[in-house]
This record gives C-alpha cells, structure tokens and sequence, in this order.
C-alpha cells in the first residue's frame, strides 16, 4: 500500500467513528486516528417520553446517523452490523470504512447495501474468502487487517514449567470449553501433574453453559486440577502462570488471545478452525482430541532447553505478525485512500 504523499488533504479530512459493540479490537486503533485525524464518535441520543418512545427515538437515531454522515468526509464503522446497514440505505453523502469481524458474516452481511460501501476490512484471508463467495461484485474494495496487540504490554514470562494449561475466553458453546474438560480429564490419565485454567466468567447469553462446566469437572472429580477464574483485567499477568494456552473454538475471526499468549512466552496450541493457519504455525494446529493430547505430552517431555526455543518461536511469531503498529497504519492508511479519491 502506497504512503500518502499529500499531508494537507488528510488533514482537512472530517472522519467519524462508529462503534456500539466491544472496543476491545479497536481502543488502540482509534487513538490513532484520533491523533492523526479530526475525529467525531457518533453517540446515539434517546428521548425518554411516556408514550410513542420507540418511534420517536427510532426517528431521532435515523435524524442524528444522517446528520452525522453528512458531517463528515469519511466514516469508520468498527463493525459490519446494524448501523452500517442503516447507514447504507440512507443518501450517501460521505466514504464509507467498514471492518468485518466474525460474527457480523452470518447475522449481517446479506442485509448490507454493499455497493456504497467503499473499503471492507476482513480480519483474516479465510474471511475474505468467506465473503468474496458471498459478495463476489465487491472484491476490489477488501482488504485484510487482522487482529492485533500491543507488543509492550505483553513480555515473555520466565517461570519454569509447571504443567499449567490455559483457556481464556467468552463462556459460549462455540469455544467448546466443555470438551476441553473432557479432554484434559483423559489427559490426567495419563500424566497427573497438570492443571486447567479456565478464564473468562459466565456469559449471560449461556448461563447454563458455566453450571454445565462446573458440574461436570466436580462429576470427574477435578475440582482440585481445574481452576475458574472470572473475567481477567490484567491479562498480561494471567499469561505469566500459563505453559501451554489452548484455543479449541470451531468458528472465530482471527483469535486475540492467542496472540496475547504468544507474545507472552506461552506456547499454543489451536484446534483447526477455518483460518487458523493463519494464526499459529501448523506444528500448533491439532484435529481431534487426541492429537491435542499427544501434542500436550510431547511438549512436557521437552527439556528445558527446548521448551524455552518453542517460547522463543512462538514470541518471533507474533511479533512478526501482530503488531498493532502495522495494523493502525493499514487502517489509517485505508480511510485516507477513500477520502483523497472522494475529493478528486
């Protein structure tokens, strides 16, 4: 991707953001845009009224997205999903940036008018695939900015091997956590040193999911191998008392976690979902459970020395590809490439 050369048309850009779902993809990208670019966030107003409150709010949100649309040159949607579909059947008055996760793939796409759309961000090649089959009139305007970290907040941990295996994660049938507690209880037969650490907290869309989880490890008699943890702020930390981290979902983007464990000096192991070739180097990918196990115990019965090299490679991994510096950049440099050909 070509730098931009003229600095005194960006810099009269007018950019809005649009994000009412997670930050947790986005909080360092959109410090950067925010440093480098006029920027506008679109808050979404209410009126509280005893009587027609939805329609009166719902014509408020179709005034207030309009008028912000029309105020800006460009305008960022961090996600592919309900205000971008709004946004793309109102008069098109300004370029327009999306970035399509996960998720949004099968609740949102087909509800999209993807023609005034002007630059679609997918978070991995299997995604871009994945939405080229779907869309194929719209392959010129991809391009795939995956997720990335912060390299600074996570260093290397220096603890000796302790056995301690890792999960961290939303509490959904989709991270397939209660399959790796059955996992790691075959696991125990056959070598019973080892401890699961399982973090994430419940998730309220899957109550019954974390009751099913803390059942069945009291039910194989595990309570005393298996620690839960709830919703981890500093997980830089968490990294630093894990071995091995484990990603076992069946569906994801492009998986944050593992990369935080990487960086951290944890060597991963990912069970293959579609674009998890992308994510770790295919000695870390694994099928069926047990060829988890099997790659588990292989790495317990390396020497010192040979588990501090897979440490080493699974750092360079990450650090080779992803820095969020390359990917506020590749952003950056997206939403500028629409605002100089919209002002030619």
């Amino acid at each position: 991707m070509n730098d931009i050369t003229d600095t005194s048309i960006v810099k009269t850009m007018r950019l809005g953001i649009v994000n009412e779902e997670t930050w947790s993809f986005f909080d360092e990208i959109y410090a950067d845009l925010t440093e480098n670019h006029q920027t506008t966030l679109f808050k979404r107003r209410t009126w509280k009224l005893p009587v027609f409150h939805a329609r009166a709010n719902r014509y408020l949100f179709y005034r207030d997205l309009q008028a912000f649309m029309r105020n800006n040159d460009v305008v960022f949607f961090e996600w592919a999903s309900g205000l971008l579909a709004t946004a793309t059947y109102l008069p098109k008055t300004c370029g327009i940036v999306t970035r399509l996760h996960r998720y949004e793939m099968y609740q949102w796409v087909d509800r999209i008018n993807w023609d005034v759309v002007d630059k679609i961000f997918l978070v991995s090649q299997a995604k871009k695939r994945e939405f080229s089959s779907m869309c194929p009139e719209q392959v010129s305007k991809i391009a795939v900015s995956s997720p990335s970290i912060s390299l600074d907040k996570f260093k290397p941990h220096t603890k000796n091997f302790n056995g301690d295996i890792g999960i961290m994660c939303h509490m959904t049938p989709r991270k397939r956590v209660y399959d790796l507690v059955l996992t790691f209880f075959e696991l125990t037969r056959k070598r019973d040193d080892l401890r699961l650490h399982i973090a994430g907290g419940p998730d309220p869309a899957f109550k019954d999911y974390m009751i099913a989880l803390k059942y069945i490890v009291e039910e194989l008699d595990l309570n005393d191998k298996v620690v839960f943890y709830d919703h981890v702020s500093d997980t830089a930390d968490w990294y630093g008392q894990i071995d091995i981290f484990i990603s076992n979902s069946y569906s994801e983007g492009l998986q944050v976690a593992p990369m935080e464990a990487m960086a951290s000096g944890c060597y991963c192991l990912i069970h293959q979902w579609n674009g998890a070739k992308e994510l770790v180097p295919m000695d870390n990918l694994f099928y069926t459970s047990s060829e988890l196990i099997r790659k588990i115990l292989e790495y317990c019965e390396y020497s010192d020395s040979e588990r501090l090299k897979k440490r080493a490679e699974m750092r360079a991994w990450a650090c080779e590809k992803f820095d969020i510096e390359n990917t506020k950049k590749q952003i950056r440099q997206g939403i500028e490439d629409v605002f100089q050909i919209a002002s030619r």
